[in-house]
C-alpha cells in the first residue's frame, strides 16, 4: 500500500517518458520533481502571504461589527499593503516558471483516469485559474485599468479563499513527493540551479523596481510602480482629482460649511474661518494606498475629536465622514472611537506648509493613523454621528 501509494506521488511530479500526450514528450529535469517541488514551496509563502495581508486591507476597509482595527503603529497598513502589491508583482515569475515546469501534465492525455483523478484535476484547475486570476487583475488594478465588469474589490477577495482553499488540498497530496524531492541530497544538474537562480532573480528584480513605491529611499528604482512618492501637488501622490470627482466647484464656494450632526448633544457649523481659529496640530503621517504606494507627508489641521467634542460626542460613537463627492464606493467613510479619539487624527487644512490643494482635499480632509487611503476622505463636508 505504501509503495503504490509513493509510485502514485512521484508519478504526479515526474512527466513520464512515454509518448502518451505532450507530458511524454517533454522529459527536461528543469520540468522534473525537484525543480516543481522548489518552485512550489516559494509560490505557496508568496500565495500566503498575499492571503494573510489581503485580509488585512480588506477587514481594515469592511470591518466586522467585533473588530476593532487599532490607530497604532501608524505604518502598519503601509506595510501591509506595500508587502501584498510588491510581493504579489514579484510572485509572476514565480508563477510563470512553475506553470512552464508542469504544464505538460495539464494537458496530459486522456485528461481524466478515475473519479478521484477527476476531482482532483478539477482541484488543479481551481488553483491554475484562481492563481491566473488574482495575477492578472491584480495588476489591471494597480494600473488603473479596469477592463473587466465585475467589481474588483469583491471578486479578488472571493477568488483569494478559492485559490488558498485549492492550494491547501493540493499540498496536502503533495507534500510527501515534495518533500522527497526538497530533502534530496546534492545532485541537482547545473541547467535546474541556473534556472532557478533566474526565476529568483527576476522576482527580485520586480520587487526591486517596484518597492519604491512605498520605500521612498529606492524611488529611483521604482520603474514598475504607478505612484511614486514626491510625485504630484505638493509632493504627494493622488488617484482621484477634484475636477475628476467632480467637487472643485463646491470646494472652492465661500459658502462652504462642515456640519457635525446625527447622535449629537447639540449640532455644529463651521466655517472655514471657524476651522482655521481652532487649535491647530501638526501630524507627520503616511498616506497608504490599497494599490500599494505610500508617501509620508506633513499635514496640519485641527484634531477630529475636538471638532467633535464641540457636539458633545459620546465617547463609544461611531461617525460617518461624507464628502462633497456624490458617487463613487468611497464617497464617505466610518471612523471608530479607536480612531477619532487619537490625537494624530486630523480635519486637515494644510500639506507640507501649504494650504490643501483641491486634489488633496480642499477645503479640509480626513488624516488618520493606519487607515486605508480610501477612508481618508477628501472634501469633507458633513461628520454624522451614529
Amino acid at each position: 500500500m505504501v509503495r503504490r501509494r509513493a509510485a502514485r506521488a512521484r508519478a504526479v511530479l515526474t512527466p513520464p517518458t512515454g509518448p502518451d500526450g505532450p507530458e511524454g514528450r517533454f522529459t527536461s529535469p528543469l520540468r522534473g520533481e525537484r525543480a516543481a517541488a522548489r518552485l512550489g514551496l516559494a509560490l505557496a509563502a508568496s500565495f500566503g502571504a498575499a492571503f494573510a495581508t489581503g485580509l488585512i486591507s480588506h477587514f481594515m476597509q469592511h470591518p466586522p461589527g467585533w473588530a476593532q482595527w487599532p490607530s497604532r503603529p501608524v505604518n502598519l497598513y503601509r506595510v501591509t499593503q506595500g508587502v501584498h502589491v510588491i510581493g504579489g508583482l514579484a510572485t509572476l515569475p514565480l508563477l510563470a516558471a512553475k506553470l512552464w515546469t508542469v504544464y505538460p501534465r495539464l494537458l496530459r492525455r486522456p485528461p481524466v483516469r478515475s473519479a478521484a483523478d477527476a476531482g482532483y484535476r478539477a482541484v488543479v484547475f481551481l488553483l491554475v485559474g484562481g492563481a491566473l486570476f488574482q495575477a492578472v487583475t491584480g495588476v489591471l488594478n494597480i494600473s488603473y485599468w479596469y477592463a473587466f465588469p465585475f467589481p474588483f474589490t469583491t471578486a479578488h477577495y472571493w477568488t483569494s479563499y478559492v485559490l488558498i482553499g485549492a492550494l491547501l488540498v493540493h499540498a496536502a497530496r503533495e507534500w510527501p513527493a515534495a518533500r522527497r524531492a526538497v530533502m534530496a541530497g546534492p545532485g541537482d544538474a547545473v541547467d535546474r540551479r541556473g534556472f532557478l537562480l533566474t526565476v529568483a532573480g527576476a522576482s527580485g528584480a520586480v520587487a526591486l523596481a517596484t518597492a519604491g513605491e512605498a520605500f521612498p529611499p529606492l524611488a529611483r528604482l521604482a520603474v514598475l510602480a504607478p505612484r511614486r512618492p514626491g510625485t504630484g501637488p505638493q509632493g504627494v501622490p493622488v488617484n482621484t482629482s477634484a475636477a475628476g470627482a467632480g467637487v472643485l466647484a463646491a470646494a472652492r464656494d465661500p459658502a462652504w460649511r462642515l456640519t457635525v450632526t446625527g447622535r449629537v448633544r447639540r449640532e455644529v457649523v463651521l466655517s472655514l474661518d471657524d476651522l482655521r481659529a481652532l487649535p491647530a496640530r501638526t501630524a507627520r503621517l503616511p498616506i497608504a494606498c490599497v494599490e500599494g504606494w505610500s508617501a509620508d507627508a506633513d499635514w496640519e489641521g485641527v484634531r477630529l475629536r475636538d471638532v467633535l467634542r464641540l457636539a458633545g460626542v459620546d465617547d463609544d460613537a461611531r461617525v460617518r465622514v461624507e464628502s462633497l463627492q456624490t458617487w463613487g464606493d468611497y464617497r464617505a467613510s466610518r471612523v471608530a472611537p479607536a480612531h477619532w479619539r487619537d490625537p494624530l487624527t486630523l480635519l486637515a487644512l494644510r500639506l507640507n506648509g501649504e494650504p490643501l490643494h483641491p486634489d488633496h482635499g480642499f477645503p479640509c480632509r480626513l488624516i488618520a493613523p493606519n487607515r486605508p487611503g480610501v477612508l481618508q476622505t477628501k472634501w469633507v463636508h458633513r461628520l454624522v454621528v451614529e
